[in-house]
């Protein structure tokens, strides 16, 4: 591959747009050039085509004593293919205003007429001076300011006073920075944890490392070196590449933009590409937290020295104060340090016992402190003494002050010393909406979540280290319960754990999605269910552990995977679950029909159509909760009734999140059958539909005068999708020996509106019958389970349940319209 040398083939005319753009697209489009040397030669090749429009401009204008000054990102020769140009037009205040004007115009319009940003401005050295005193970020901007053309003893005398203002006025300037930050973090999120983050934007992109730049150039702290511009560089090249993939100035890492970013990175995939941007994210903002805290204790030491100065007549004060925590770990100046007696040589339980102290004591743990621990720390024996495992569990259950301990440890390598599985997890990318973390994140985050209901349990320490290993499995092939089962039990045992205490963490980690994933999708009133459950848990105690853990990890795991509807059902499976496991009965009688079920029934006999009654829940819960709507149909018995109801309920926007349909058999004189379905449901917005209107389209539907599928189909050509996002088709299995009396279809796809209808639709087209549905969404993702029987009421035999389930998958897998 032929390489561009930007000096000699750049134009004939430097001057000339069309050259310079010529040029740039050859060094853009070059393959063998990327990384900091594209950057470096585009700067450079912008610095000479900005340099000959100088040089003519200055001359038709007749202007002397001005310079051309790169500041920001230019400043610093780091422009990305569609990065801005940000120019400051400097001058000594003797031409007049219409020759600058002139200056000025034969150098902005040129940029602009090639669509290149600009960010641009005209002052003399005092006036930028100045408008640097009042605004913060023009300040930041010209500490990288470099000289492009013109009078170069101005460009240098104005860096000298900029960075002799700054700092003069860094005690002033840097808390303003700091809160800058705090407020952009707060705004953007973390970008080590964001699926779909702002490179420059977000806590631990670019705009950190800049400030942290302006720190170190204040003299007043600086930041931890080590591998800090590594973690700036692979930034960089995420955005060169997020830039050419996307041909536009964007800096959020979109998730239909990652497999094309990776790819241009010449990366495996967009998982390996989004946790190296994970590890650089971490490794700037491990480096800011370390270097504002630094920033804080120079100034209170400054503000405090004058005060002291007086009281002790200028004398000195004395050392810093340090006060006892645990053996060899004392505080001083607001940080955990080791004490001056402490050998971490000698003493291998140190470490845990400092990290447990600093999260007890809400503290941060010093960067000298980790350091040193890590350099000189003597390896744990294997199985860990009671002590160290006690310190672990300790640091556990500290809450949330046990997440920016741990993560100093684990900056330092410290926590892969004491766990060597958690390398696999460490900033592992979860590509799902639902999560909101990292999986080593999400690990810790469910510790502290599982801290919260210690009290629950008689066992806190089984449930703190449960949930911190509950997805150690993540970083191996396979399913990571499986997996994580036997790493888990490698870990407990090594870590000090007795045989029993290791089988009862073996078997959380293994059964974690077990409570929630029945709750949701099985039938609760079949006693296969229930024996089923109550056979994978074994114990009483290991099931209060696991109920504790699922919370912990749902909660952990982001919005969508918890609400009061979901821990509901979760309780009422392990009461259930409870009672098998104390030997009461499975066999529940079929549950009794209700009075108002029984008043519906007789009146749509009567009137011959459908009846409803649409309510709040008796168990108080509103209509803003999940299942906080209750939805009663009575209907002559007939077919289509589930894929019409659900068709109806969609055209309305309400979302069904469970469905029961049961068969009623009428006395005389009465006689006839009806069918009931008690349904769950919530409006996707707004307020609920009026029952009438409902029941009006019902009757429509029933009678064929309401054609759904047509509606639907408008509805979902008018669905939003992100731009270039491919959902994966849907998915449709049965799970064995899930019930004695029906065969239990499992639904996996995209939830789109009328999904439950094109389900319902396709299992009449089947000839099998729906005795209860159990609906559920994660994010976007529908996880849905339908209990089928044949027409006589039995299990469908296997054939007949595999030819089901093919059609089924092939229906929703179609495209869906009318007819």
């Amino acid at each position: 591959m032929t390489s561009v040398d930007v000096s000699t083939e750049s134009c004939d005319d430097d001057s000339e747009p069309g050259g310079y753009a010529a040029a740039r697209l050859r060094l853009l489009t070059e393959k063998g050039r990327s990384g900091p040397p594209r950057r470096a030669a585009l700067a450079e090749l912008t610095d000479d085509w900005l340099a000959a429009l100088f040089a003519g401009a200055a001359e038709e204008a007749g202007v002397a004593g001005a310079s051309l000054v790169a500041v920001g990102g230019y400043g610093r020769g780091e422009l990305s293919p569609r990065s801005d140009l940000d120019l400051l037009l400097l001058h000594d205040g003797r031409a007049d205003a219409g020759a600058l004007a002139l200056l000025a115009d034969r150098i902005w319009y040129p940029v602009w007429d090639l669509g290149l940003a600009l960010d641009h401005s005209v002052r003399t050295p005092a006036q930028a001076r100045k408008t640097a005193g009042e605004d913060l970020k023009v300040q930041l901007g010209l500490l990288d300011a470099r000289h492009v053309a013109g009078d170069l003893a101005m460009t240098s005398a104005l860096r000298t006073a900029v960075l002799a203002d700054w700092r003069n006025l860094a005690p002033k300037r840097l808390p303003e920075l700091d809160e800058l930050c705090r407020e952009r973090a707060q705004r953007q999120g973390e970008l080590q944890y964001l699926l779909e983050g702002d490179l420059k934007e977000a806590r631990g992109g670019l705009r950190d490392a800049t400030a942290l730049r302006a720190v170190a150039a204040s003299w007043l702290a600086d930041a931890p070196r080590e591998g800090l511009a590594e973690a700036r560089r692979r930034l960089l090249d995420v955005r060169d590449a997020l830039h050419l993939c996307t041909g536009r100035a964007t800096d959020r890492l979109a998730l239909q933009e990652q497999d094309a970013v990776a790819a241009e990175l010449e990366l495996l995939d967009a998982d390996v590409m989004l946790r190296q941007v994970s590890e650089s994210a971490r490794v700037i903002s491990y480096a800011g937290d370390v270097t504002w805290r630094e920033v804080g204790r120079v100034l209170r030491a400054r503000s405090a020295r004058p005060r002291l100065s007086r009281l002790f007549g200028g004398g000195r004060t004395g050392a810093p104060e340090r006060t006892p925590l645990a053996e060899g770990v004392v505080e001083q100046d607001g940080e955990v340090v080791l004490a001056l007696t402490a050998r971490p040589e000698k003493d291998p339980v140190l470490a845990l016992r400092a990290a447990a102290a600093a999260a007890q004591a809400g503290l941060p743990i010093s960067l000298h402190a980790v350091r040193r621990l890590a350099a000189t720390a003597k390896p744990l024996p294997t199985p860990w003494p009671a002590e160290a495992r006690e310190q672990l569990v300790t640091l556990l259950g500290a809450g949330e002050s046990t997440v920016p301990v741990w993560e100093a440890l684990e900056a330092e390598g410290l926590v892969t010393g004491l766990l060597p599985d958690w390398e696999r997890v460490r900033c592992r990318p979860q590509r799902n909406a639902v999560h909101t973390w990292t999986v080593d994140r999400h690990l810790v985050e469910t510790a502290v979540r599982a801290s919260h209901l210690t009290r629950r349990v008689h066992r806190p320490d089984l449930l703190l280290v449960a949930a911190l290993l509950h997805d150690i499995g993540k970083g191996w092939p396979g399913d990571h319960s499986v997996v994580g089962e036997t790493i888990a039990r490698d870990v407990a045992a090594r870590i000090g754990f007795g045989a029993a205490d290791v089988a009862v963490i073996a078997t959380l980690v293994r059964h974690h999605l077990l409570l929630i994933e029945t709750a949701t999708r099985r039938d609760l009133d079949d006693p296969v269910t229930l024996r089923s459950v109550a056979e994978a848990v074994g114990s009483t105690g290991t099931l209060e552990l696991l109920h504790a853990l699922t919370e912990a990890d749902a909660l952990a795991t982001g919005p969508a995977a918890w609400s009061s509807w979901r821990g509901s059902l979760v309780a009422d499976l392990v009461k259930r679950a409870s009672a098998v496991l104390a030997g009461e009965t499975v066999d529940p009688e079929p549950a009794a029909v209700t009075a108002e079920q029984e008043r519906l029934a007789v009146e749509a006999r009567r009137t011959g159509g459908p009846v409803l009654a649409l309510r709040a829940r008796a168990d108080g819960s509103d209509e803003r909760e999940p299942l906080g709507v209750e939805l009663l149909v009575a209907v002559p018995d007939q077919p289509g009734v589930l894929p019409v109801t659900a068709g109806v309920l969609a055209l309305h926007r309400l979302t069904v999140r469970a469905a029961e349909l049961r068969a009623l058999e009428l006395p005389d004189p009465v006689g006839g059958s009806v069918l009931l379905l008690n349904w769950r449901v919530a409006a996707e917005y707004g307020s609920l539909p009026q029952a009438a209107r409902l029941r009006a389209d019902l009757v429509r539907a029933l009678e064929g005068s309401l054609d759904i599928e047509s509606r639907l189909a408008e509805r979902e050509a008018a669905y939003p999708r992100r731009r270039g996002a491919q959902a994966p088709p849907p998915r449709v299995t049965v799970a064995p020996s899930a019930s004695r009396h029906a065969t239990v279809i499992e639904v996996r796809a995209q939830d789109v509106p009328g999904l439950l209808h094109r389900i319902g639709h396709a299992l009449e087209t089947a000839g099998v019958r729906v005795r209860s549905a159990h609906v559920s969404t994660l994010g976007s993702n529908a996880v849905d389970a339908f209990y089928v029987t044949d027409a006589e009421g039995a299990a469908l035999a296997p054939e007949v349940a595999a030819e089901v389930t093919g059609q089924l998958e092939s229906a929703l897998g179609a495209a869906p319209g009318p007819g």
